[in-house]
Order: C-alpha cells, then structure tokens, then sequence
C-alpha cells in the first residue's frame, strides 16, 4: 500500500477518478467534520470519531460509512464489502459520474453524522478465548527461540491480531509470505497495525 501523509496527497494521485471523488470531496467538507488521513487514507471525523472514508480501487471508488449499519439506506446502495466479517461498516460503491446522486449521498453523510451524535456505535467485540497458536508459527517459534520470546513480549491484543494475520490466509504459500512479512515487526515489539496509525 502507498503511503500518503494528506488528503490532497491521496486525491492527486487517483486522478482517474476526480470526476468521482471530487463532488463528493465538496459535500464533506461542507459538512461538520474534519478531513485527515487515517491509514494512509482519506476520513473525515467528527468531534474525533471516524464517521466516513474514500478508498479506491481498480474497479471503483467506495465511500466507506464506519457506522454505516445504523443508516436507514432508503435507495439501498449500501454493501458489506466482507459478510460475515464485517459488522458495523459499510461502503457505497462509484464506477461511473452517472452514479452521482448527490443529493442522496449529502442525506447519506447527514445521517452518519447525526448517528454519530446519537452515540450510535458497534464497538469491536473482544476475543477473550485462550490464544491458540497456528502450527505454522509454533514450528518458527521452535527453530527460532528468540523470535518466540519476542511473540511472547507482545500485548495480548497484538498476539491475537498477528494470529488471525495467519490463519485468515486460505494458502499455505501465503502463510508463509506472511509470517516472513511480520517477523521483524514482531522482533521491534510493534503491533501489526502500529504503522498504520496516524502519528
């Protein structure tokens, strides 16, 4: 993923799809709500709390709603980019301008915020099970003691998420990749999110 340390930084360099994001971009800001980037991407906060973000992708662009379960979704637009997994976000997908309903997508933003407002939230349910860890990471563990200990080292929020890291893989080969991916984050005692996080 590409970094980028501002909005405008973002924007720039998806200019394919200005004729998109740009009238969208227009509402929020109008709105009361802060733009920033949060890892490494566009959102927009009120009173601190993530309410909406952009991300694009090679298809189209999604205007992401973080609490976008609470919303009425009259014109039902609103799609769970992962069922099951997923609980409280929603995304609104754009391929073409046409799609453009900006009178719905202002109502969309209102609503979110006055959610907001209301309190309205899904928080992220705790894991508060035993930790069980993937035998794919126990046989490194036992060649490589120190790396072990470094896991160990860890808070038990960072243990989990570098677990469900692994195993959420389907290949084998990809496990793999990944456990090379996080071996020195895990030897610099950072979580497997830390980067991502605004500093």
């Amino acid at each position: 993923m590409k970094k980028f340390d501002n909005p405008q930084a973002y924007f720039d360099a998806h200019h394919q799809w200005k004729s998109i994001l740009s009238p969208i971009r227009d509402i929020l800001i109008s709105k009361d709500v802060e733009e920033t980037i949060k890892w490494y991407l566009p959102a927009y906060l009120h009173h601190g709390k993530n309410i909406i973000g952009f991300g694009c992708f090679k298809k189209w662009v999604a205007l992401w709603f973080h609490q976008g379960s609470f919303l009425g979704d009259p014109h039902n637009v609103l799609v769970n980019a992962q069922e099951g997994k997923t609980i409280s976000l929603r995304q609104w997908r754009f391929e073409h301008p046409d799609q453009l309903k900006l009178s719905h997508i202002s109502s969309y933003i209102d609503e979110a915020i006055e959610n907001s407002i209301q309190g309205l939230e899904i928080k992220p349910q705790r894991n508060n099970g035993p930790i069980v860890i993937p035998k794919l990471m126990q046989d490194d563990f036992n060649v490589n003691v120190a790396f072990g200990i470094h896991f160990e080292k860890l808070s038990l929020a960072n243990r989990r998420a570098y677990i469900e890291y692994i195993i959420s893989a389907k290949k084998i080969e990809t496990k793999k990749r990944r456990l090379v991916k996080i071996r020195p984050m895990i030897f610099e005692g950072i979580g497997l999110n830390d980067k991502y996080k605004k500093k």
